[in-house]
């Protein structure tokens, strides 16, 4: 496993970790005065975390922590093989279940629109032989839990674009150049960068701020049309409420595939999970 691998999956992470606090949280007086410190890890405000604590993931976070055990043990990805790894993980869940997983509890291939799966895909770099091979572990991940057309072209995007950007450090350039193959998302390309210049906040709002992808990917644009370092463009999507781990942990993973990329120690050493975290990467190291 190569540095840009490492980072991609830590910064992914670090972003669930991180975005806790505000997650699911709409409406906007309340995000102003969220009792949190936007600086470092705090404890969820959301009911819908109940039971999770300063340090921990959202149940996006502890899904990719899943698939990164997965690809440490296995090497590679098998699409029956994890969901079989995946369901045995997820019937002793005691984390919210969203409504992609609970259908996918009861079989293979439940459908769902939402953004979230898009950012849980940095383990599959673990061992993958190409492009190709990467973009087809991509696509059988997503079949189980978010079987729908939407989702699949949105995560194959973000592949491609996770991918170009380990290549081909310009990520703004990158997605310029992935836009004409995805004539259904290419409106919410437009969007996104031609927003670069407006306030966060607002744009991110007007966009969407909720679960699916339908707003959460021109959010995702937006963000990564930004010159913001990996903590300032996290504390922006963070106040602006919503998804943001959904929107954060796509726009981490592909900052960490970046030369550049500065990791936020403290954000990342204060995950819970981090010794099981480090192992299972440096076991593929």
């Amino acid at each position: 496993m190569n540095e840009q691998i490492k980072n991609s999956i830590l910064a992914s992470l670090t972003a669930d970790a991180y975005l806790l606090g505000s997650h699911w949280v709409y409406d906007e007086a309340q995000l102003k005065d969220l009792p949190i410190n936007w600086n470092q890890l705090n404890a969820p405000q959301a009911m819908w975390h109940k039971g999770k604590s300063k340090g921990d993931f959202t149940h996006y976070g502890d899904q990719t922590f899943f698939l990164l055990e997965y690809m440490t043990q296995n090497k590679s990805f098998n699409k029956e093989d994890f969901y079989n790894f995946w369901h045995k993980k997820m019937a002793s869940y005691d984390g919210y279940i969203d409504g992609a997983s609970r259908g996918a509890l009861e079989h293979m291939g439940s459908s769902s629109n939402d953004l979230s799966i898009c950012g849980r895909l940095a383990p599959l770099l673990i061992n993958a032989k190409n492009k190709e091979d990467f973009l087809s572990s991509v696509n059988d991940l997503v079949t189980i839990t978010h079987n729908s057309a939407l989702a699949k072209t949105a995560s194959e995007f973000f592949a491609q674009l996770l991918w170009d950007s380990k290549e081909n450090q310009n990520i703004q350039g990158n997605i310029e150049k992935l836009k004409s193959a995805y004539p259904t998302l290419s409106s919410w390309i437009d969007a996104g960068v031609n927003s670069k210049d407006k306030e966060t906040f607002s744009t991110i709002r007007d966009f969407g701020p909720a679960c699916g992808i339908d707003g959460g990917f021109a959010g995702v644009i937006h963000l990564l049309s930004l010159e913001d370092d990996f903590t300032t463009l996290m504390q922006k999507n963070a106040k602006a409420g919503g998804d943001s781990s959904a929107r954060g942990m796509v726009v981490a993973m592909i900052l960490g595939t970046q030369n550049n990329f500065k990791h936020n120690k403290e954000w990342t050493n204060s995950i819970n999970l981090i010794q099981e975290i480090r192992e299972n990467i440096n076991a593929n190291i």
